[in-house]
């Protein structure tokens, strides 16, 4: 099977890259890696949940992002009383003035849009997160018999603030499922603190250029399909993935710490955001490398830990390295 040039392949997508990375450093200091995974999610087509403390610029970097790119961008505030309704749409009834006829009209909610940012989705109850589940595997909304076609493209971009419980609702098991990546943001250096402390606080505010069109990202995603990934490699995830579910045969850790293990959608995310960072990096082939970097962000939220990795303080991310040390590429 013979593969295009780079020359010829990528020249025209990764010309948008670039401005979209210069852009997003406008309005973010810092935060490479969290950035790098959010576009690779973009360029993958999947959605992402960002976790981390307050303060760190979780929202502000999604936004940005929104501004980078001419799509339509909206941001919803999830709480508590927020209903299925307000995210997805009703019926509203009209009357034809002039006939006197009363008829029910869709009007749609904000998740018709391009870019859906899903604030503190957490905060909503089960019914209200479930609503999303349609729009986010099928981008599709159904209302009263009746489906909807939702924009291309369409991402939600969520996120929750992982140490505060009071008031929050712990996401589904199926709803994780549905998000490509979760990126977790963590601390700036104190370099960068102090550059978004000095930033933050004086009179002259970032202006973030809109740099690519919604008919850029639907080609680099198609390109990104394009991108290579050997037979070795996809062997590989498949067996990484398998490995997280404490089966018969299993190894000790994961049958110790593994209550349920990852699905075959894990699998999938995995390739797909394995091509996608080996897009962004310039390659038109997937790596071990590009594997390795992304196998935490696409499992850790599909793993459910065990009351023994609880008490041992063992997180996803402890079991997703010894996974990769057990496992080698080759087996």
């Amino acid at each position: 099977m013979t593969h295009p040039t780079p020359e010829v392949s990528l020249e025209a997508p990764l010309a948008r890259i670039a401005p979209l990375r210069a852009a997003i450093a406008q309005a973010i200091v810092g935060q490479d890696e969290v950035v790098e995974q959010l576009l690779i999610g973009l360029l993958a087509g999947g959605h992402c949940l960002l976790e981390g403390v307050p303060g760190l610029g979780k929202t502000l970097l999604v936004r940005t992002l929104g501004q980078a790119l001419e799509l339509q961008f909206r941001r919803e505030q999830f709480t508590p009383d927020l209903m299925p309704s307000d995210i997805l749409g009703t019926e509203i009834l009209e009357e034809d003035h002039g006939t006197g006829h009363r008829s029910f009209k869709f009007q749609p909610g904000p998740v018709f849009t391009n870019l859906l940012l899903a604030d503190e989705l957490n905060r909503t109850p089960p019914k209200t997160q479930a609503a999303l589940l349609e729009a986010m595997q099928e981008k599709t909304v159904s209302y009263a018999g009746v489906t909807h076609e939702l924009p291309a493209p369409f991402f939600v971009l969520a996120t929750q603030n992982p140490i505060e419980q009071a008031g929050t609702y712990p996401l589904p098991e199926a709803q994780l499922d549905r998000f490509l990546l979760n990126i977790r943001v963590d601390y700036p250096t104190e370099a960068e603190e102090r550059a978004i402390i000095e930033q933050t606080t004086g009179a002259k505010t970032a202006k973030v250029p809109q740099v690519m069109r919604a008919q850029d990202v639907l080609a680099l995603q198609a390109r990104v399909r394009e991108v290579h990934l050997g037979a070795d490699l996809l062997d590989w995830i498949t067996r990484l993935v398998r490995a997280t579910r404490p089966l018969p045969g299993a190894s000790a850790d994961i049958l110790q710490y593994v209550k349920w293990g990852a699905g075959p959608r894990a699998g999938q995310s995995l390739v797909l955001a394995s091509k996608a960072r080996a897009l962004l990096h310039g390659r038109y082939a997937a790596t071990r490398e590009d594997v390795m970097a992304l196998a935490a962000p696409v499992l850790r939220h599909r793993l459910l830990l065990s009351f023994a990795a609880e008490a041992e303080q063992k997180s996803p991310d402890d079991v997703v390295a010894a996974l990769l040390r057990s496992v080698p590429l080759g087996a």
